[in-house]
Formats: C-alpha cells, structure tokens, sequence
C-alpha cells in the first residue's frame, strides 16, 4: 500500500532529478538562471510538470500549490515572488519545445525488477507498443503543427496530435516515445521507435502494427519479437514443430517473382540459412478465443514470434505473453482519463507549448508509475494492485508536503 508519507511534489524532484533537468537544458541551449524577473529554467520544467498533475488549476494556482514543495527540495528561492500566469507563459516559450522531452529521454529507465509480477516470459523483459491521440486547444498554430481527425462534417471538434510509445507491461512505465501529428500514422512514429529496442526485452505488438519492413528493423536489434498479425496473412509451412506451431518465412515484398520466392522457400525447408534482406524465420502460434455471447463467432489469434526454439517458450507462455499487451491499454486510460482528465483537452495554445506539455505529461506518468512499482515490489503485489487513482489522489493531496525519502542529484 501507497503511504501518504511516501508522496508529494518530491515524487517528481525524486524521479525527475534536478541535474537531469540541467543536462537537458544545457543540452537544449536555454538559459539557467534567474535574472531580470524570469524564472530559471529548471522551475519552469517542475511546473510544467506540475500543470499535469493539476490539470484543472490555472497556472497561479499550480504555482501557489507547488512552490512550498519546491523550496523545501532546493528548487526555489522562497524570497521570489509567485508567477503570474502571463511570467509563467513567457517562461515556457523561452524553455521551448525540446527540453521536457530530453527530460523524459532522461529519466525514462526501464523501472521492473525480477521480482516485479507480470513484467517478463523468462528472460525477457515484457513491453508494449501502442498509439493514442490527445486533443489540444482549437488554435490556428496547433491546427497547423497537428491538424484535425476526419474532414469536412465528420472533422473533430480539436486538433489532434499522436502519440506512440514503449511501454514496460509490469508496470505501465512509458519506456520511450514518438510525438507528431495526426496526420503522421502510427506505423510512421513506431518505425522510429524499434531501432531503441535492447536484446533482453521481448515486444509485443498488435495487428496494427505488422509489416515486413517493421519487423526487419525490429528484429535487427536482437530483441525478441511477439506480435499479432492478420489471420488472412499469407504463412507458407516451413517445418512444424513439435508442440503444435511451426515455422514460416516472412519474405521481403521486394522480392519479386515466384520462382525466386519459392527458392527462398525451398532454402528454409532445406534447414539453410537464408539472408535477412530476403525473409526472416518466424514461429507461428496460432489459437482460438472464444466469444462472450456464445454464439459461435469466437476469433482466430494469429501470433508471430522471433522465439523459433520451443525450448525457449512453450506456446502456451507465448499466448500468456501476449495477453499482457493489453497492459498498455492500462498505462494509456492511467494517462488520459485519470491524470489528464476524461474528455478533457490539454491546456496549450502554442505548438511548442503544446510538444513541452505532452512530454511533461509523459514525464509524470512515468514518475507515478516507479512509485506504484516500488510500493508493488515492497509488498511483494503485482503493480496492478495498487490503484493508480489512490496514488494520484495522495500525490496530489500532498503536493505541498514533505516526502519521505530524500531526492538525489539537488545542490
């Protein structure tokens, strides 16, 4: 169980430390220090942050709730004034659009430990990768950078901006993201998501998101691939296997003519290798679920896996494995509907505001989720146990209050 002692602001100044925020600064090319009444930078990205997790107050108010906190963690001087809500705009433009997401990139470790339930298949660790859209004011610069969904009578009512992200199935921790606009597809952000894929994770994906091309860049950085694709995709057998899957060959569509596929066929049959540019080897797991009503209508789930050696995980593990894909479905309802605010839009007007805000927002999802992590692991509870709301509840209630453990990294 989450303790009241164990949160406030310092959940954020804990995770998010302030030498992190300084790197990334500095790598940004912003200014420090405080001086002729603007705020230092580091503040800006802690109230930016703040914003999130209030996101019904209005600037003055965050700021009121949050500065107490940040005096006690070294972050503010208490003889500067509260900013007014047009200091803290000016202050947010001249941090820009770049900062919070080196933030991000900064603090966002993969957070499961081996004792974290539900995080990995043997050795790998689980992740996830998902898309959402977020809604933003209804600002000619926003309509711009982003654009709306649909057209014409059938246009949504806000620009729309798209997100996808890795995310840790244990714990819900975005791990890494894309942001564009709406017009930008999912496959587009996630193709420059999988070459950040490490040899010890295991990823999974939805139907979505299958193409050779994305399974090549995915496959090519060692880590182990499980992902959904269409039950009309075309799997010629290549061998079966003993416990009821069996091998295929994923050729590279520019691969052209059927002799030449058909060789590349007869290589794998024969047990020969055959190139990457060519076709990759995959195991097929394939299953029935049932339906809910009862009416007959159940789904075929067809599985890709890089896993070949069923030695290395049983089919059933595989389908088990899957199933926990639908933890990023969690992580994103954490994200939209109880940090952010069911059918509620984000609060920047300006483009840049509007990618600072996004990645701040993302930012304090993940420093939740290492405290719900840390508190499962303590008591020795499955993350899902512990009620995101209730933890959200306590940080927000405590925000002016002292944590119960010291940050690191602060002067």
């Amino acid at each position: 169980m989450v303790r009241p002692d164990q949160v406030s602001l310092g959940v954020l100044v804990s995770t998010v430390g302030r030498d992190v925020i300084d790197a990334a600064v500095a790598g940004c090319g912003v200014g420090a220090r405080r001086s002729g009444g603007k705020l230092p930078a580091h503040v800006v990205a802690y109230l930016t942050m703040a914003m999130c997790l209030f996101p019904d107050d209005d600037y003055e108010e965050v700021a009121t709730k949050v500065t107490g906190s940040l005096s006690r963690w070294g972050c503010w001087d208490a003889s500067w004034a509260v900013p007014t809500a047009s200091g803290i705009t000016q202050a947010r433009k001249r941090l820009g659009r770049e900062v919070m997401a080196e933030v991000f990139e900064g603090v966002a470790a993969p957070v499961a430990t081996s004792d974290t339930r539900g995080a990995w298949l043997r050795g790998w660790r689980l992740l996830a990768i998902d898309g959402f859209e977020v809604d933003l004011p209804d600002t000619p610069g926003n309509v711009e950078e982003f654009g709306y969904a649909g057209s014409g009578k059938h246009r949504s009512a806000f620009p729309k901006a798209r997100v996808v992200a890795l995310a840790e199935c244990g714990t819900h921790a975005f791990l890494a993201a894309e942001v564009g606009a709406y017009t930008v597809g999912e496959q587009t952000l996630a193709q420059r998501l999988y070459p950040r894929l490490r040899g010890e994770e295991l990823l999974t994906a939805d139907r979505n998101f299958y193409s050779w091309a994305a399974w090549d860049t995915a496959a090519a950085t060692g880590a182990a691939l499980l992902w959904r694709v269409s039950a009309t995709l075309e799997l010629p057998v290549v061998a079966t296997l003993p416990d009821g899957t069996y091998l295929t060959a994923l050729i590279n569509p520019a691969v052209r003519g059927a002799a030449r596929r058909g060789r590349i066929l007869a290589t794998a049959r024969a047990g020969l290798e055959i190139g990457p540019d060519e076709a990759h080897l995959a195991r097929v797991v394939e299953y029935d679920v049932p339906d809910r009503e009862g009416n007959g209508k159940g789904e075929v789930i067809v599985l890709l896996s890089t896993l070949t050696d069923p030695a290395d995980a049983r089919a059933d593990e595989l389908a088990a494995a899957y199933h926990q894909r639908w933890e990023t479905e969690t992580a994103n309802d954490q994200l939209k509907t109880h940090l952010r605010g069911p059918g509620k839009i984000l609060r920047s007007r300006l483009p840049d505001l509007a990618h600072q805000e996004i990645w701040a927002w993302l930012t304090v999802h993940y420093a939740l989720s290492v405290l719900i992590a840390q508190a499962a692991e303590a008591a020795d509870l499955d993350p899902d146990r512990i009620r995101y709301t209730r933890v959200l509840r306590i940080t927000r209630r405590t925000a002016t209050g002292t944590a119960g453990f010291s940050p690191s990294g602060l002067d």
